[in-house]
Order: structure tokens, then C-alpha cells, then sequence
């Protein structure tokens, strides 16, 4: 007895696409130079932008550098 077998798996053509929906959390230290009520934030095209305004006991400190 002979047994035969026809493959007719042809190509298939499909797309796959994964997508990931999850919570990102990110925290990091303000400098003691920043002023906590200045802070400005907005998420636009997938960036987020934060703004951090300094206070201004930290605007008035200014360093000279010589140049020789």
C-alpha cells in the first residue's frame, strides 16, 4: 500500500501589527533652583514638552568668566 500526500499550502500573504498599551511612569529630583508653580507641561504628536522655570533668587546669580 503506498500513501501520498499532496502539500497545497500556498504563500499566504498577511500583515501583523502590535501594539502595546501600558501606563510609563517617569520621576526624577527638581533642582533647588526651580520654581515648583513655573512648571508647564503639554503632550502633542506622541512628545512630551516640560518647561521648569527657574526662581528668581537663581536668575540673579551670574558667574564672569576671565578670559586671558
Amino acid at each position: 500500500m503506498e500513501q501520498q500526500r499532496e502539500n497545497t499550502d500556498q504563500k499566504k500573504n498577511y500583515s501583523k501589527r502590535e501594539y502595546s498599551y501600558s501606563s510609563f511612569v517617569r520621576s526624577f529630583t527638581l533642582p533647588d533652583s526651580a520654581n515648583a508653580e513655573g512648571i508647564e507641561a503639554a503632550y502633542t504628536d506622541g512628545v512630551l514638552k516640560i518647561d521648569i522655570a527657574k526662581r528668581e533668587e537663581a536668575k540673579a546669580v551670574r558667574r564672569q568668566i576671565e578670559i586671558k
